[in-house]
């Protein structure tokens, strides 16, 4: 079997930096968090203006009322530019690393008013995000040794995604396609409207860009047929551990055999911090959990909040 590197196109989520870094990214974070405060705060935060003395100075401590890992820092930055830019915040923690409950993660600094008004939302993001993080790092945890990456999907809160895949890689998983357009994933729909699974990966192929291939395979037979076509990626879903093994073996000697590249193998479908480690068979390269964003609970965090002296 060819065990080198496909030449075609790059996995997508597997690099630190991915298809919405730089500029475009600054500019999505900016629009979603100024949104957020306008949500929130509208024409004006109506008690703080109406009890807090414009010229009063306070200080606010965010602190961790339980474990977690970091995530938010950059929607924390456009929250503070949004309401007041003259807000100090000093973080006490960086995304990604890990924090005991009693600890404070960072430290704002400003008028009264400005961290009575951006507190809602700093934190909201905060919560949210940090809890995306520690729950990808318990995956991450629960499969370490086996040489399985923890990826993300796209059930993401919507408008949140690219922050809620960022605190993926910042539990220390990584990303999926970033959305429909950066990779092709052929699921069981599209093998309907195809009449066939290697009718689709034959569209695919005519039709398409040069994007990384992700085919579903649900049974042995789709594994025989998707084996022979040297995609990329072989997804197998709701598929039981033995079953995976299995499907691996399979794969590897229809590749060994017609001397085919090596595709990645993912496993999927119902994955729990309970189950995962089974799911990690050897040979598997990938397990995606949809978990990581649509179920995780936030962190609670609160903001302490004093006058300064």
């Amino acid at each position: 079997m060819n065990d080198s590197v496909r030449k075609g196109p790059k996995r997508p989520g597997l690099h630190e930096k991915t298809a919405h870094e730089g500029t475009k990214t600054d500019e999505l974070v900016t629009s979603l968090v100024r949104l957020a405060v306008w949500e929130d705060v509208g024409d004006g935060d109506a008690t703080s203006m109406a009890v807090v003395d414009p010229e009063a100075r306070a200080i606010g401590d965010l602190l961790a009322k339980e474990d977690g890992v970091l995530s938010g820092a950059r929607a924390a930055e456009a929250a503070i530019e949004a309401v007041d830019p003259n807000v100090e915040l000093e973080l006490k923690k960086k995304d990604g690393e890990a924090f005991q409950a009693g600890e404070f993660v960072l430290v704002l600094r400003g008028k009264a008013r400005s961290l009575l008004t951006v507190e809602r939302v700093l934190v909201n993001f905060m919560q949210r995000l940090s809890g995306v993080a520690t729950l990808t790092r318990r995956f991450v945890e629960a499969v370490e040794g086996t040489g399985v990456t923890i990826v993300d999907t796209r059930k993401t809160t919507p408008g949140l995604r690219y922050l809620q895949k960022e605190a993926v890689r910042h539990g220390g998983g990584s990303n999926h396609r970033l959305g429909l357009y950066d990779a092709f994933m052929i699921k069981d729909n599209h093998i309907i409207a195809a009449g066939g699974l290697s009718a689709a990966v034959e569209q695919v192929r005519a039709n398409g860009p040069d994007l990384f291939l992700v085919v579903e395979a649900r049974t042995m037979e789709e594994v025989r047929e998707v084996a022979a076509l040297e995609v990329d990626q072989i997804l197998l879903d709701n598929m039981s551990p033995d079953e995976i093994g299995v499907a691996i073996e399979t794969i590897r000697g229809i590749e060994k055999d017609r001397d085919l590249h090596r595709a990645w193998i993912e496993a999927s479908g119902g994955i729990t911090l309970e189950t995962v480690r089974a799911k990690a068979v050897p040979g598997v390269d990938i397990i995606s959990v949809g978990a990581l964003t649509h179920s995780a609970p936030s962190i609670d965090l609160s903001l302490d909040f004093r006058f300064e002296d």
